[in-house]
């Protein structure tokens, strides 16, 4: 069967770096369109980021200019780089993914795809 691990998280301070893997095991990464996604506690899982399978991407306004998607071909791999971390982006972060219809859909919901990963604590401090 398809398993998503991410990697990466851990505790930082804010102002701080981090960059987060999604690694897919039975699954081409590189065939397929792949999103990030986060739950703070309280909240609903929300969307920070995807990517399509021809490399474009799509951000939220919340993130954008602090966090990058990106794909290492090579590595079958799917990375956010999360920079300027501030305690509001503590959260479980969860990769995702889905063999789309197009290699230039950008998914952008979460019903839309079919593999998730266990996710990866991240959590900012002051």
């Amino acid at each position: 069967q398809v398993r998503l691990v991410e990697s990466g998280g851990g505790l930082v301070q804010a102002g701080d770096s981090l960059r987060l893997s999604c690694a897919a095991s039975r699954l081409t990464l590189n065939d397929a369109a792949v999103g990030w996604f986060r739950q703070a506690p309280g909240k609903e899982r929300e969307l920070v980021a995807a990517i399509s399978v021809i490399g474009g991407t799509f951000t939220v306004d919340s993130v954008k200019g602090r966090f990058t998607i990106s794909r290492d071909h090579a590595e079958n791999t799917v990375y956010l780089q999360l920079n300027s971390l501030t305690s509001d982006d503590t959260a479980v972060y969860y990769c995702a993914a889905v063999l789309p219809y197009t290699r230039t859909a950008i998914v952008q919901g979460p019903h839309e795809y079919e593999y998730w990963g266990q996710g990866t604590q991240v959590t900012v401090s002051l």
